[in-house]
């Protein structure tokens, strides 16, 4: 069985990807408008693409310098620092990620002088989203 990572079909994604944006973008570029807890990241495309993603920035190994540097190029919207502090920092939560503690992370990101922080609570819980899934 041929790895994930050496399929036609990833190959392919992240070739379209890097000719579309330069780059494989995080989720908020590919979907600007969408919500990190969306259906949508979880079946069809938007699946697809966590999964690309996924496996390109696991094949990247960089140093947390160069992921803290990648993810300043591509501003995320506040809703989504929780993905970001997790890729990042390759965060596991467990089974529960309302317990998890995400303000160490949060102020680290602050420090970084990643922007969005204080908004955090308020983008991810706003009705639009609720509207519009």
């Amino acid at each position: 069985m041929t790895p994930y990572g050496e399929t036609d079909w990833y190959k392919s994604s992240v070739a379209t990807l890097q000719e579309q944006f330069g780059d494989v973008p995080p989720p908020w570029v590919y979907t600007p408008n969408s919500h990190p807890y969306s259906l949508f990241w979880r079946m069809g495309s938007g699946e697809s693409y966590i999964m690309v993603f996924g496996e390109w920035w696991d094949q990247q190994n960089k140093p947390e310098e160069e992921r803290i540097a990648y993810f300043r190029k591509w501003p995320a919207p506040p809703r989504w620092l929780a993905w970001l502090v997790h890729v990042l920092w390759d965060l596991e939560p467990g089974e529960s990620e309302e317990a998890f503690d995400y303000q160490p992370y949060f102020t680290r990101l602050t420090e970084l002088g990643f922007a969005g922080v204080a908004d955090y609570e308020t983008d991810l819980g706003d009705e639009k989203w609720v509207r519009n899934g």
